[in-house]
């Protein structure tokens, strides 16, 4: 059940595990400055309040994290879970979760296929962000996502078109040009169109509710929730 990843890809984030907490670090340091917008639409959509919430690829725990001092505010019966298969940023997310008592987050070595035989329909919410377009059967990730989460819950993916412009944007752009992130980063293969992600989701028993582009201005150095898909995208599902 732990096939399904590519070694080079975990090499990657293994070799900078150390700098997942570095806001200002260029491997993870756009990953802080767009999360406050990703947890911001994932919670208008699916108010995190209490939610039993999981966080498939959750690298060093960014997103998790944010998402359990959400969920806990001001409720009761929250819980995250964060599961990966890098061991190094695990450790760094859970050492992050002890330093700033986190609440209500736990971290598991363990893939989202394994985990969907273990605990079906177990979570209200899950997450899947950038994390598709790392790995070699995505579509397996997709039906994993749709078997975790309970009926009428709710699958949030992020990931990166691919087209010319997502090309010379996310690659040319982002990588090469403007240094957003690490070269080699990103194989522009392993990019996906929102009409394949969408036919994964329906085959899986996922309905799309709602689309999202994520856009980067570097005249303003800022980012942008927009209705431009064709870069930078978030797809919002729903179980059937």
């Amino acid at each position: 059940m732990n096939k399904n990843f590519d070694a080079a890809e975990l090499a990657k984030f293994t070799d900078v595990a150390h700098d997942w907490w570095d806001t200002s670090s260029p491997s993870f340091g756009a990953l802080h400055t767009i999360n406050p917008l990703r947890l911001g639409w994932i919670d208008s959509i699916a108010p995190l309040g209490g939610k039993c919430i999981l966080d498939v690829g959750c690298g060093g725990g960014i997103l998790a994290d944010s998402m359990a001092h959400l969920a806990s505010k001001d409720a009761t019966g929250a819980s995250v879970l964060g599961i990966d298969l890098g061991r190094e940023s695990l450790q760094i997310a859970q050492l992050h979760a002890l330093e700033a008592n986190t609440p209500s987050v736990s971290y598991r070595e363990i893939s989202a296929e394994a985990l969907a035989i273990e605990s079906p329909a177990s979570f209200d919410v899950v997450t899947c962000m950038e994390m598709l377009e790392h790995v070699p059967d995505p579509a397996a990730i997709v039906r994993a996502c749709a078997t975790l989460v309970k009926s009428n819950g709710w699958v949030f993916f992020s990931t990166i078109n691919r087209n010319v412009k997502s090309f010379a944007e996310a690659i040319v752009g982002a990588e090469y040009v403007l240094g957003l992130i690490p070269r080699g980063t990103h194989e522009y293969a392993k990019f996906i169109q929102p009409a394949e992600l969408a036919a994964w989701a329906r085959s899986s028993g996922l309905s799309l509710q709602a689309t999202r582009g994520l856009g980067y201005s570097p005249i303003t150095q800022r980012y942008a929730l927009n209705t431009d898909t064709s870069v930078n995208y978030m797809m919002a599902m729903q179980k059937i």
